[in-house]
């Protein structure tokens, strides 16, 4: 019995509203322990949730009728707060209408929440003609410098450019990129980016105050991630580029199932413990089929300011001998530069400039270009 064989059944078991259990992405924490099949069907409100007891008796028919199942033990849970009755919406203002005399209250947009759920597999869109995420195994290999970098310098190159910080624990773009107005958005669902050394950019850091953590689970992750894809006023785009966070978690999964991504390009340094996390990453890309466009050999080299000697600090060559290996592309060697972290930590990606240093980024955006990728 697996996983695919589970989900086969479950797609046969209608819910309210219209899909199946499976194809609106209910299932969660499914796990087959000797002839004992447990899960949890995730709803988007405790409202949806009251509603799903036939469901649940219909799922657990469908699959006692597989052979080794010989008890199904399913959980129904929601995430997000309880709406509040009809009359106490209505005494807010809320429902039927605003009292006389009485103001509307200004919209607000409100990041983070449940996912909706979404029917058909991974979507395009609207406007976008390329989504390429930015990986990596783990984090500290400069996978962020480079996402900004490369959108600026694919932007110099004549595309039409947005960057979306997708690391939404730890975001850093909004530094990077020297921005931190707070988007507007004039009807409290859609959100305006913004425009940063021409690229049209949106970060959850541009939402909270410079240190405010968020603190959130897999849910939660899921829905902001939705929103800023869907609900941000992105325009006609050449090319998306996706900062994804380190690591194979809830939004490498979400970006990947639910988005219709044309690649992924994994960043890595040289040393032999970033490339351990690196194949894993890599992993990932292929078990949920999103091809992986190449691979980036990021601090490859440092070449001392004052006497001109080159070092390679963390190794060199082992990302190129990875993608070999593989029979994966192998995009580029990027070195490690104080200039670099300077221009991130003031808020002019390097490659907004010129030097020997943005021309590394600038072959990087040519070569994605060429080969039809940006």
């Amino acid at each position: 019995m697996t996983h695919e064989d589970i989900l086969r059944a479950l797609s046969a078991v209608p819910v309210p509203g219209g899909g199946t259990l499976a194809s609106r992405d209910m299932i969660r924490a499914l796990a087959m322990e000797g002839g004992v099949l447990r899960f949890v069907i995730e709803a988007a409100s405790p409202e949806e949730a009251r509603g799903l007891a036939p469901v649940e008796a219909e799922a657990r028919r469908a699959l006692l009728a597989l052979p080794g199942v010989d008890e199904v033990r399913i959980v129904t849970t929601a995430h997000g707060p309880a709406g509040a009755p009809p009359e106490v919406k209505a005494r807010s203002g809320q429902g039927a209408g605003q009292a006389a005399g009485q103001q509307a209250a200004p919209p607000s947009l409100k990041i983070g929440g449940h996912p909706t759920p979404q029917q058909g597999g991974p979507q395009r869109i609207s406007g976008i003609d390329r989504i390429i995420a930015v990986a990596s195994g783990k984090g500290g290999v400069g996978k962020s410098t480079v996402s900004s970098n490369l959108a600026v310098a694919l932007a110099r190159a004549g595309r039409r450019v947005g960057l979306l910080d997708a690391d939404i624990h730890g975001p850093s773009q909004a530094r990077m990129m020297g921005v931190s107005k707070r988007p507007a958005s004039a009807d409290g669902k859609v959100i305006e980016p913004l425009q940063a050394h021409g690229v049209t950019m949106m970060s959850m850091g541009l939402l909270l105050k410079e240190d405010e953590a968020v603190i959130w689970r897999g849910p939660m992750l899921m829905g902001a991630l939705q929103q800023l894809l869907g609900q941000v006023a992105w325009g006609r785009l050449d090319v998306l580029i996706v900062d994804l966070p380190p690591g194979t978690g809830d939004v490498q999964l979400t970006l990947s199932q639910r988005t219709h991504l044309t690649g992924a390009i994994v960043v890595s340094t040289p040393q032999d413990v970033a490339l351990l996390d690196a194949r894993k990453a890599l992993d990932m890309f292929r078990k949920l089929n999103t091809p992986v466009l190449g691979l980036i050999e990021n601090m490859s080299t440092f070449v001392c300011p004052n006497c001109g000697h080159e070092s390679h600090i963390f190794g060199h060559g082992g990302v190129a001998a990875e993608a070999a290996r593989l029979d994966l592309p192998f995009l580029g060697e990027l070195p490690l530069a104080l200039e670099v972290r300077e221009a991130g930590d003031g808020g002019v990606p390097v490659a907004a400039g010129e030097g020997p240093n943005a021309e590394a980024y600038a072959r990087l955006a040519r070569r994605l270009i060429d080969g039809g990728i940006a």
